[in-house]
């Protein structure tokens, strides 16, 4: 006696919710890793009591090595001469005409080597911000 299945198994496999999962893990990546604004450069920065609101778009960064490393937006941090920071500022100020600078110096480095960079943001008056963290209470 032969006995027929009622009901057929298909062989094929639907790959439509798989790749709605794929698109939203993609979205969701996409999102945060805008937000995300990754210091790779260890410093200790030097402790004050107040802080400023401005958000600065560009970043000049110099570390306990007295190397420089400069970043505008949400690049992250690339290694630069000390003589090819003012035109790469000038660059960006086109741009960008109210941009900010934010100076992260590490505590160790030396008083002079601020003062450089200063020196650079008042000759051609950038609007220059001193990166610090917050005093303990």
């Amino acid at each position: 006696m032969a006995l027929k299945r009622r009901n057929k198994a298909e062989a094929s496999f639907s790959m439509s919710s798989m790749t709605d999962i794929i698109f939203l893990l993609l979205i969701f990546f996409m999102l945060t890793s805008s937000v995300v604004h990754p210091n790779a450069i260890k410093l200790m920065l030097p402790q004050s009591n107040s802080q400023t609101a401005a958000k600065p778009l560009t970043r000049v960064t110099i570390d306990k090595e007295l190397n420089h490393y400069v970043a505008f937006g949400n690049e992250t941090e690339r290694p630069i001469q000390l003589e090819e920071i003012e035109d790469y500022l000038k660059k960006i100020e086109l741009a960008e005409p109210d941009m900010y600078v934010a100076l992260y110096a590490d505590e160790s480095v030396p008083h002079g080597e601020v003062v450089k960079i200063l020196d650079i943001a008042n000759k051609n008056k950038f609007k220059l911000v001193i990166a610090t963290r917050p005093m303990k209470k």
